[in-house]
């Protein structure tokens, strides 16, 4: 088959199987549909161009060296202008690289679509799932597509990981494992604030290492990005235009959770995630915002209109930023503040935060509602809890020294302190820390 007449075969291949792989989860079913469609359009066709044919449906062209590379957080294709990255600790880059035709760019554009999920406004806006994981969002325009992609992560960022990373502290580590856990008995209403790629997705990500296993927990997102395989009783939720996320929300108290995540609250579901908070479901998740009162007042108004005297069932708001540090982006946590109770407005207590003159963070100043909260339920002293806050961070750092760094290891090792804490301390030689009363 000649060049001419092998494009026009993939072209057409391609173009009859748009949105219809994104459902084939296994590569060996997709191949088999590829093959059926091409044997469709040709009958004629050899199967040696088959095999091209399919070997090239799995290929991005100049795209593959950057979705294979982690410190590539974005892809942006200008259409056949320019083609720019962000890349972790350093903003964008424009690349040399770039499609030279229009033809190049829409044969991509249509291998792209056969794993579709959504389109909207007429077909000219086309979000995507790649079977790496990586969500692509393809817009038409007269000059050719913009193509823009969220580069999925082949490793998680643990908890320790972002340690290392100078994003927080092992003490501010181990407040945010009680937030999580909550000694069994209470963990935390939590909304992670922050602005566009600033890295809340990640931490929440890393938080899935404290869940207790027996919680059933639903996870609920506008595209999947969350990486949930730490808690096997896990449902995954996707939105779309005919189940938009209050629905989700809404449905999720239906399904027994223990605990509700939601990828980002921006709408009108914010009300019934403080209905599920009010009724006893713990919810978490990521919001954009530049501080915690921002947070705040984001709820207050439109579209989410949450009514001031209820805001309070949310315990603790945690901000995290890109901050610029010797002309180098990194990401930190640069706030955590529990909330209080109601004056005027909704009182906001600063436990943590980070200033930007000198780069350096207050030190983790007490919990006070949480603790007591806490106390009030498990019957501990708010003095014990403070100490097992503390206690978990020392834990982290040991398993950091050990080489405990991924999140499965530090999972695992996390399950076994809960079942047993004082054969899990003995286990990495921290028995002279002590346990709390269990």
């Amino acid at each position: 088959m000649n060049p001419d007449d092998f494009y026009n075969l993939e072209s057409l291949v391609f173009e009859e199987l748009e949105s219809k792989l994104s459902d084939i989860p296994e590569e060996a079913d997709r191949n088999r549909r590829i093959e059926s469609i091409a044997k469709t359009i040709s009958p004629a066709v050899a199967q040696e161009d088959i095999r091209k044919v399919i070997a090239d449906s799995k290929t991005f062209g100049v795209l593959d060296k950057y979705l294979s590379n982690d410190n590539v957080e974005d892809i942006m294709v200008n259409n056949t202008s320019n083609m720019f990255i962000y890349a972790a600790g350093k903003g964008y880059e424009k690349v040399g690289d770039v499609f030279l035709s229009k033809k190049e760019l829409d044969l991509l554009v249509k291998k792209l679509k056969m794993y579709a999920t959504t389109s909207l406004s007429n077909r000219r806006i086309f979000d995507v799932h790649l079977p790496n994981g990586s969500r692509v969002n393809i817009v038409d325009s007269p000059l050719g597509a913009d193509i823009t992609i969220r580069n999925f992560k082949k490793s998680v960022l643990s908890i320790i990981d972002l340690i290392n990373n100078n994003e927080l502290s092992y003490n501010l580590a181990g407040r945010l494992w009680l937030y999580t856990e909550g000694l069994k008995v209470r963990p935390a209403n939590l909304l992670i604030g922050g602005m566009p790629a600033s890295g809340k997705t990640t931490l929440l990500n890393a938080m899935f290492s404290f869940f207790r296993p027996e919680e059933r927990v639903v996870v609920l997102e506008e595209t999947y990005e969350l990486n949930t395989e730490m808690q096997e009783n896990t449902v995954r939720l996707e939105t779309s235009p005919e189940l938009p996320m209050e629905e989700l929300v809404k449905n999720a108290l239906r399904m027994r959770p223990d605990l509700i995540i939601i990828g980002e609250v921006r709408g009108v579901e914010a009300k019934d995630m403080l209905t599920a908070m009010n009724i006893g479901k713990i919810s978490m998740g990521t919001i954009h915002a530049s501080t915690a009162r921002d947070v705040i007042t984001r709820l207050e108004h439109s579209p989410m209109d949450i009514e001031m005297d209820i805001v309070p069932l949310i315990d603790a708001i945690i901000v995290v930023s890109q901050v610029n540090e010797s002309n180098k982006l990194v990401r930190k946590i640069t706030q955590v503040s529990e909330i209080s109770g109601i004056e005027t407005q909704v009182l906001l207590s600063d436990l943590y935060v980070y200033d930007y003159k000198t780069h350096k963070s207050s030190d983790v100043l007490p919990s006070v509602t949480y603790r007591d909260t806490l106390a009030r339920l498990t019957g501990y002293t708010p003095t014990e809890i403070v100490i097992e806050e503390q206690r978990r961070g020392k834990i982290l750092e040991r398993l950091n020294k050990l080489g405990v760094k991924d999140m499965k290891g530090i999972s695992a090792f996390v399950r076994e302190y809960y079942q047993d804490p004082r054969k899990a301390l003995a286990k990495i030689d921290l028995s002279n820390l002590g346990t709390l009363p269990w």
